[in-house]
């Protein structure tokens, strides 16, 4: 039982910075707090140290002006990449086209091009944000993706064709993570090709504000890019 208490001790010691964490476990130890106590000590602290940091705005934007609202829209174009996928290649393999291209394959790679861009600005952004309170950014994300995944009733789609988002926002939160922000040449060649590759879906039927709240992330990267440190890419 002391094990599994001092395992829960560790891990929610992992919230704190590692000097703090290292300075707290040491004086408890040397103090001889029970296992309880220390968790409790431990857990307490974290608590209030989170809370400072949502004092800032960067993790309510990163939270619930980009994490949650994002990934609901990603999940509704992840399958609009689908259902072209499946008219496009599948109908054409129906077909026997053979290695003819079939109709609508530009519009396919269109489509898969805007994801990929979408999702890995809209990552990092949320990644550079939130470099602290990722797992609170990462819930909001995780919870539409359940509820949806859950609900998810169309029998020629796999309910997993809603998560084709996740492999380049994962990434691009990685990124976030990791470099905070990109240098300036690489931040606006890329919030220009999200920005071209998302005009052409004013020409579509719908609602266009969401496609275009999809792509500040990538202005966002220019409007904080630096020019000096590590570069991505």
């Amino acid at each position: 039982m002391r094990n599994l208490g001092l395992t829960l001790v560790d891990a929610v010691s992992q919230l704190l910075e590692s000097r703090e964490r290292e300075a707290v476990l040491g004086d408890l130890m040397e103090a001889g707090e029970s296992t309880p106590r220390m968790f409790l000590g431990v857990a307490g602290l974290a608590f209030r140290r989170h809370l400072l940091l949502w004092r800032n705005w960067r993790p309510w934007l990163a939270a619930f002006g980009l994490a949650w609202p994002c990934t609901l829209l990603l999940m509704g174009f992840s399958l609009t990449v689908s259902r072209t996928w499946q008219q496009t290649i599948d109908a054409a393999l129906l077909r026997g086209t053979g290695w003819s291209l079939p109709p609508g394959l530009s519009l396919l790679c269109w489509q898969a091009l805007l994801l990929a861009g979408w999702s890995w600005t809209c990552g990092f952004a949320v990644g550079s944000l939130s470099r602290r309170t990722l797992w609170v950014s990462a819930a909001l994300s995780g919870l539409p993706c359940l509820f949806c995944f859950a609900r998810f009733n169309i029998e020629s789609l796999s309910r997993f064709c809603l998560l084709l988002f996740l492999i380049p926002a994962l990434w691009g939160a990685g990124q976030g993570l990791r470099l905070a922000r990109i240098r300036p040449g690489p931040a606006i060649l890329l919030a220009v090709s999200v920005t071209a590759l998302t005009i052409p879906t004013w020409a579509f039927s719908g609602p266009w504000l969401p496609n275009w709240a999809l792509s500040w992330p990538a202005w966002y990267l220019v409007a904080t890019a630096r020019r000096s440190g590590p570069m991505a890419g």
